[in-house]
C-alpha cells in the first residue's frame, strides 16, 4: 500500500508512481509506448516463474495460473518455480536474484529494436562505461549475425600529462545536448541576425503590473515570449520545420514555446504548449512553474518534446549577444540579451536608456533573411512600444 512501483529516470528528468492498494507483480513488460499513453496489462498475465503470491486479506481471491506440464517437470531445474507465499509476498530464489542482477541494463526502445533484429539483448555486452546497452550496441551486435563481439571494451584513454589533465566521461544530458547539437548544426544551415531595441517602455511597463498580477511575476524574459508568440502570427515561416523524409516545410498552427534552462544535469529545452493562446500573465506563471521543474528534474517527457519555437536567455549570464544553435526540428530560436542603462538617443537627444540586444537563428532552409530580418524588427517594436500588443492581441 503506497510504495513505489514505477521508478522512472532518463536523461533530462526522474519521478516515481505508486499505488494505493494491494496486490503483486503479474508480468514485467519490455515494450516501448508512447508519451503520456496507458500501458494496459492484457486480462490475463503470462506465468512468471520467479513472482509467488496468495490471496490478500480482504480482496477477491485471484485465479490460480495454469502451469505448463514442461513447467512442472522442470522443478529440479536451477530456477525454481516459486509457490504460492502469504502476504503477497514477492520472492526471487538465489539463482534468479543472481541473474537479474548480472543483467545489463537497457531502456525498453533498445529492448523493442533487439527484439525485433532478434538479438538475445542479454548476450550483449554495453560498450559504453555506464553499463547501458544502446541502439549501437544491438546493432552491431545484429550486423554479426545475432553473434555478440569477442571483446566490446572502450579503447583505453590516453594517459593524461601528468596532473594537469582530466578526462570526463560524457554521459546523461550532456550526451544528449552533444548530439543535438551536432545534428542541429551540420543538418541545419544555420544563419542569425541582430538587432538592439530601447527597452524602456517595456521594463517601466513591467514595473507597474508586477503587483497587479501576483503571485505571477512578470519579467522581461515573460515579455518577451509574449512579443515572440505575437510576431509568429504575423510570420509562420518561423514557426515551421524542415521535414527531411519529404522534403517539405511544416508550418505549425500553434505556437509550443520552448525556453532554455540551464539544469543541474545541464541543459534542458521544456515547452509551454499553445503559448499563443496564454495571456502575459499566464505566459509569466507557466515560465516560473517550468524552469522549477526542470531544475529539479522533474520535467515530464512530454515538456521535454513538442516545441516549435524556442528561446534562450542569455542575459541572465551577464552576457549581451550570442550565435544560438537551433533545437533541432525547429525554424527558429531567439537569444534574448542583458538590459543594460547605457546613453542612447531618444526623441533627438541622448538620455540613459534599459537596452537589449536580440539575436536570431534561423534554418535558412525554410526561412530566407528578409524573413527573419521582418520577424526580429516586430518582436522589437514590441519590446520597445509595448503598447503596439494591443493591436495584434
Amino acid at each position: 500500500m503506497g510504495a513505489v512501483l514505477v521508478s522512472v529516470d532518463t536523461a533530462a528528468a526522474s519521478g516515481d508512481a505508486g499505488g494505493d492498494g494491494t496486490g503483486g507483480t503479474g508480468r514485467v513488460e519490455g515494450d516501448a509506448v508512447e508519451v503520456a499513453a496507458t500501458a494496459e496489462a492484457e486480462e490475463e498475465p503470462a506465468p512468471a516463474n520467479l513472482v509467488g503470491y496468495g490471496a490478500a486479506v480482504g480482496t477477491p481471491a485471484r485465479r490460480r495460473r495454469r502451469r505448463a506440464a514442461a513447467r512442472e517437470s522442470s522443478a529440479g531445474a536451477d530456477t525454481a518455480i516459486l509457490e504460492a507465499a502469504p502476504h503477497d509476498a514477492i520472492r526471487l530464489t538465489d539463482t534468479a536474484a543472481d541473474t537479474l542482477a548480472e543483467r545489463p541494463r537497457s531502456t525498453p526502445p533498445v529492448r523493442k529494436l533487439a527484439k525485433d533484429l532478434g538479438v538475445d539483448i542479454a548476450l550483449i555486452t554495453p560498450a559504453g562505461l555506464d553499463g547501458l546497452i544502446t541502439r549501437r550496441d544491438v546493432e552491431d551486435v545484429a550486423g554479426r549475425g545475432g553473434r555478440p563481439a569477442a571483446s566490446r571494451e572502450r579503447a583505453p584513454s590516453q594517459e593524461p600529462a601528468g596532473e594537469r589533465e582530466t578526462r570526463v566521461p560524457v554521459r546523461g544530458v550532456r550526451r544528449r545536448t552533444a548530439e543535438a547539437m551536432v545534428a542541429s548544426a551540420f543538418t541545419a544551415p544555420h544563419a542569425t541576425t541582430f538587432l538592439t531595441v530601447d527597452a524602456t517602455e517595456t521594463m517601466e511597463f513591467i514595473a507597474r503590473v508586477r503587483g497587479d498580477v501576483a503571485p505571477a511575476r512578470i519579467g522581461v524574459l515573460a515579455a518577451a515570449a509574449k512579443a515572440v508568440c505575437l510576431s509568429l502570427r504575423r510570420h509562420p515561416s518561423l514557426n515551421a520545420r524542415w521535414d527531411e523524409q519529404t522534403d517539405e516545410i511544416v508550418e505549425f498552427g500553434y505556437v509550443n514555446l520552448g525556453i532554455a534552462a540551464a539544469t543541474p544535469r545541464g541543459l534542458l529545452v521544456p515547452r509551454i504548449a499553445d503559448a499563443d493562446a496564454m495571456t502575459l500573465a499566464e505566459l509569466a506563471s507557466e515560465l516560473s512553474g517550468l524552469t522549477e521543474r526542470a531544475r529539479a528534474g522533474r520535467s515530464t517527457p512530454a515538456e521535454l518534446t513538442g516545441s516549435t519555437f524556442s528561446i534562450t536567455n542569455v542575459g541572465v549570464f551577464g552576457v549581451d549577444a550570442g550565435t544560438p544553435i537551433l533545437n533541432p526540428g525547429e525554424a527558429g530560436i531567439l537569444a534574448l540579451g542583458a538590459v543594460r542603462r547605457m546613453p542612447w538617443e531618444h526623441e533627438g537627444a541622448i538620455a540613459l536608456r534599459s537596452v537589449v540586444t536580440l539575436s536570431l537563428s534561423f534554418d535558412h532552409r525554410v526561412v530566407d533573411g528578409e524573413q527573419a530580418a521582418s520577424f526580429l524588427r516586430d518582436v522589437g517594436a514590441l519590446l520597445a512600444d509595448p503598447a503596439r500588443a494591443m493591436l495584434l492581441a
